[in-house]
């Protein structure tokens, strides 16, 4: 790949490895580590793409098993992030019509989110959801299924 593919690229789709990242993490600093990671990864990949939404999938891929390993290390585990639990979603999401939901949907459980960001918001169908995540079709659909049951009660409680 050459620089400027990659440039391409990061300008093109930072924000949804980022943001996937993130759902899993909930800290901007490890979420923007992993992007970063993800597109060296992209860089020294030696494979072919057949076009944009296959990079765009093979880089989502990426984001989401580095964001489980991060979770499942030792270190992850016992330390605390330097937002003390307090993350904030900055930069391009902040600014973009999602954020508010975003926001909200940050708050439900980890393998909730990422499922209701890729079909929602990035608007992958259950088994492209399924696919990129490596779980089966069916719990996609349950977790889209409980994660929307959890946002209307915080929704609702949220209005109140």
């Amino acid at each position: 790949m050459t620089d400027n593919e990659l440039d391409r690229c990061m300008r093109k789709f930072y924000t949804n490895v980022y943001t996937v990242a993130l759902c899993r993490c909930k800290n901007t600093s490890d979420a923007d580590d992993i992007a970063q990671d993800v597109f060296l990864d992209l860089y020294t990949y030696r494979g072919s793409f057949t076009g944009d939404e296959h990079i765009k999938a093979w880089l989502l891929r990426c984001a989401v098993n580095k964001s489980i390993d991060l979770v499942r290390s030792h270190w992850y585990k016992f330390s605390l992030p330097l937002e003390a639990a307090d993350y904030k979603i900055q930069g391009d999401i902040a600014d973009s019509s999602n954020s508010e939901l975003l926001k909200t949907i940050m708050k439900l459980n980890r393998k909730i989110v990422e499922v209701l960001y890729l079909h929602y918001i990035e608007e992958y169908s259950i088994p492209e959801t399924a696919e990129i995540l490596a779980i089966s079709e069916a719990a996609v659909r349950a977790r889209l299924s409980r994660g929307r049951k959890q946002l209307k009660k915080l929704l609702g409680s949220e209005r109140n």
